[in-house]
């Protein structure tokens, strides 16, 4: 093994064993206030994108101080912020801030920038970039390590542009993927049909400010300040007040569906619609060979897929398997809308459901159909 391969796979060891530490420490007592940390990218010396002029560490703030504004209105609700003005925070100290508040979200705020015209917004949750463009986007942020003192000692040989650097920034992520897609699907079902900004989707990619947090976590790319209507838009105060609402309407909506305000709260308050908004606004992972499904229960007992019958879900299908009949909720090859309806089931009160595939009249783990798609 070349001794580059070597360091990954150490680096990739290093982060999961901190990862397991910080996820058993993690504290879950309801009776705590929901604490969410807004992070306003950029800050300082590093002053992000400066499209048409515009800059992005100022914008990014505004829009950050806003939301927060708006949550803090909410007793239930501890806002705490990486940086509330105009100073420098390394990606490892936004990420400290949270872990140390025990926070239960994490969202950092954008804008983003392109050399052609394009436009519109996408929320980013962590994983393996799909695209070369999900890539560069992802560069581009990671790359503010090179603005910070003792970076190669500080970030372990990481580089910013090495897709193979991005493997182990995965694992620590992976307990929240499917908390941090459901909060990424609903600002940008806000962005797109509250505001009518075009959707560029939730996405994954590599980014060290989301893989060091242990808890769910996006990064919202607002907008283009290098388009000159969304720039002009996102610098004036009408697009940061508007983009603010959004946000922390998602934010809200994602702590209701949790039926976490109160001990006595029992059911989740979003919709089976709003999630079949959300997951319009998932970037497509598709395998179009394999279904996926999410098995709900497995029973002896024939119960008629009604939506009375399994907490309101509807799309239940029943199915013979030896003795038993299997339960399942949902049917799609997209990976990504799966996790979405999985998300969406355990919080209606199936804790224990989880996704299993098909594959010529074959079940398979999830993972089995993942790893192929690798070799």
């Amino acid at each position: 093994m070349k001794r580059t391969g070597l360091h990954l796979f150490t680096f990739s060891i290093l982060l999961l064993l901190v990862g397991f530490v910080a996820v058993a420490n993690h504290n879950n007592d309801t009776r705590k206030p929901f604490v969410v940390v807004l992070d306003a990218g950029h800050g300082g010396h590093d002053s992000g994108n400066r499209g048409n002029g515009y800059e992005e560490a100022e914008i990014a703030l505004s829009i950050v101080l806003k939301v927060g504004a708006i949550l803090e209105k909410n007793p239930d609700i501890q806002v705490i912020y990486t940086r509330n003005d105009d100073t420098f925070v390394t990606l490892r100290g936004r990420a400290a801030i949270a872990n140390q508040a025990d926070a239960d979200l994490f969202v950092s705020v954008h804008c983003n920038a392109h050399s052609s015209a394009a436009y519109g917004t996408e929320t980013f949750v962590l994983g393996l970039h799909k695209t070369q463009a999900n890539f560069e986007v992802a560069k581009k942020e990671n790359e503010v390590i090179f603005l910070e003192e003792n970076y190669e000692e500080n970030y372990a040989g990481f580089d910013p542009s090495s897709p193979e650097s991005l493997i182990g920034l995965t694992l620590m992520q992976e307990e929240y993927l499917d908390q941090s897609i459901l909060l990424a699907s609903l600002v940008q079902n806000n962005f797109t049909k509250k505001l009518k900004r075009k959707n560029r989707d939730v996405k994954q990619a590599g980014f060290w400010v989301l893989h060091n947090t242990y808890m769910p976590s996006v990064l919202i790319e607002t907008g283009f300040l290098t388009n000159k209507n969304e720039g002009s838009y996102l610098n004036s105060k009408k697009g940061q007040n508007e983009m603010a609402d959004e946000i922390a309407d998602a934010i809200i909506s994602y702590k209701n569906s949790l039926s976490i305000a109160t001990p006595k709260a029992q059911e989740p308050k979003m919709e089976e619609e709003e999630i079949d908004e959300a997951i319009a606004t998932v970037e497509e992972k598709i395998y179009p060979d394999v279904t996926f499904r999410v098995q709900l229960a497995a029973s002896g007992k024939k119960i008629k897929e009604k939506p009375e019958n399994f907490k309101g879900l509807k799309d239940v299908t029943r199915e013979k398997e030896g003795e038993l009949y299997k339960y399942y909720y949902g049917s799609t090859s997209d990976y990504n809308k799966i996790q979405l309806m999985q998300t969406f089931a355990r919080e209606k009160g199936y804790a224990s459901c989880y996704i299993v595939a098909f594959k010529d009249g074959k079940k398979l783990k999830p993972s089995q159909v993942l790893k192929s798609e690798d070799k």
